[in-house]
């Protein structure tokens, strides 16, 4: 008895160590270096307030609005076709250069073809690509077919900052102790973020092409490690108030989550009037956004913003 006893005790331990393991194995996210680059002093990007701005002449706004040009990347697939025509024809024309990305070539999808099916390396090769044709481009944003983004409010963001700095901003998450951007609200990085990011990934210890076959990483947790090696961290993009400006939502879900949270104050518990992005976006949706963020506007009022982005050359709506 005592034998069968202690046999059974063994077998419960070991059973519940090979619990453990497996418990630690999938959740287990690749280790990287802390170094004290880890304790930087941007993890909030403000966007200027117009009290900021009103200290530059109108020479120096105009300057500055001139230099920022913004090079977007929008991944895209022929299973979502609807949306890559969506985008095409919504709020990418803002964009000063607008590249659609595919996993695989299709008559009825105007995108560069990768040729690859993996998620992550198509990124990769997306922003080599990029950097690669970056011209007089300084900023680049990664999007997602199902994001609606404001070109001209992520300008605002950026307007003071200098690209030649290694800004990487969005929804800054947090898991563990890697804080990451998320994906689905839209990633911005700066010309010298890439920059490092391009070098990088052509170490494969830092920076693996292909996940192990132990754990699964997300892409925007595999971006956060490969910019962490180069000294490139996580900033999470808000106005001068501390809203956030990318959000995880669409419009009509933060404004349903607003009327439960703040009934008597619906439009200030919902958005921020700077957003840059909405995530999870239909195509129906998209084009009500471009109606109300570009079109509607009351008769006779006039609109005195200090910086004034206008669309790229050649784009025919807005």
């Amino acid at each position: 008895m005592l034998s069968d006893g202690s046999a059974f005790l063994k077998g419960m331990i070991l059973g519940a160590i090979f619990c453990l393991v497996l418990s630690l194995i999938s959740s287990f996210t690749p280790s990287y270096h802390s170094t004290e680059e880890d304790h930087h002093n941007h993890h909030h990007v403000k966007a200027a307030s117009k009290d900021e701005l009103r200290g530059l002449t109108q020479g120096q706004l105009v300057e500055l609005t001139q230099q920022v040009r913004v090079y977007c990347l929008i991944m895209v697939q022929p299973k979502v076709l609807l949306y890559w025509a969506t985008v095409k024809d919504t709020w990418s024309k803002h964009c000063d250069q607008a590249a659609f990305y595919t996993s695989e070539s299709s008559k009825a999808l105007e995108a560069i073809d990768l040729k690859e099916p993996n998620e992550w390396t198509r990124i990769r090769k997306a922003l080599q690509h990029a950097y690669d044709n970056a011209g007089e481009h300084r900023w680049f944003f990664i999007a997602r077919p199902t994001t609606f983004a404001i070109i001209e409010n992520l300008k605002y963001l950026v307007l003071a900052k200098d690209p030649s700095e290694p800004f990487y901003i969005g929804r800054a998450l947090k898991s563990g102790e890697l804080e990451y951007v998320e994906y689905e609200s839209g990633i911005v990085l700066s010309y010298e973020a890439l920059q490092r990011l391009v070098k990088v990934f052509h170490d494969g210890d830092r920076c693996p092409e292909t996940e192990s076959g132990l754990w699964k990483v997300t892409e925007e947790k595999q971006l956060a490690i490969c910019l962490k090696y180069t000294g490139v961290f996580a900033e999470n993009g808000e106005d001068f108030e501390g809203k956030e400006l990318f959000n995880s939502k669409s419009v009509e879900n933060l404004i349903t989550d607003s009327l439960k949270k703040n009934p008597s104050n619906v439009v200030d518990g919902c958005c921020s009037d700077l957003a840059v992005t909405f995530s999870g976006m239909s195509p129906n949706q998209m084009q009500v956004m471009m109606f109300g963020v570009y079109r509607l506007r009351p008769y006779g009022h006039n609109f005195n913003d200090l910086p004034l982005f206008q669309p790229p050359a050649g784009s025919d709506n807005d």
